[in-house]
């Protein structure tokens, strides 16, 4: 899947292609999954509208394919789909990929820590791969609190504390991925 297309897909959108990634499945197993109850729906919610539009969408993206349907006592014919090999790889890439502002180290990373936990694959060099990009953003950070002052000051110190803490919990969390 070209890079530009790769960027134009929501956060949702990945969480689709990766759980459609890992078996064949349906819509109503997908918003279960994240339901605000869901193992993935207790980090980032989407309700089930949005999850048909995702798996319309990356149908069209050629991401996914319908693969038959599974007869259910509870509505509709409810229609199953699986990754395509361009899906499979893209999803592998994008949770792979650290997460490329630090203001989305909450939502995104932990989907994709959770996702790989799911699939049984170790985190450790995503883990590795987002403190690498975080420890110049936290040095720029400690560089600007000393030239700026004001509220500019409480909002660098903001960031920077911030960026702080999330390079602390990568620092925990690794041990805990190595096996």
């Amino acid at each position: 899947m070209p890079r530009t297309q790769e960027q134009k897909l929501s956060l949702t959108d990945w969480l689709v292609l990766c759980l459609v990634s890992e078996m064949p499945t349906h819509g109503f197993a997908v918003a279960g999954l994240l339901a605000q109850d869901g193992s993935i729906g207790q980090i980032w919610r989407v309700q089930k509208a949005v999850i048909y539009r995702s798996l319309q969408r990356l149908e069209q993206l050629t991401l996914i394919a319908t693969a038959g349907e599974e007869p259910t006592h509870q509505g509709p014919v409810r229609s199953v789909v699986a990754v395509t090999p361009a899906g499979r790889a893209a999803a592998a890439g994008w949770l792979a990929r650290p997460v490329a502002h630090a203001r989305d180290v909450r939502s995104e990373l932990l989907v994709k820590l959770a996702l790989l936990d799911r699939a049984g694959q170790s985190a450790a060099p995503l883990l590795a791969a987002q403190r690498q990009q975080l420890v110049p953003i936290a040095a720029a950070l400690l560089d600007r609190l000393g030239e700026v002052t004001g509220f500019e000051h409480t909002l660098a110190l903001w960031r920077y504390e911030t960026v702080s803490a999330t390079l602390r919990f990568l620092d925990a969390a690794m041990p805990a991925t190595v096996s």
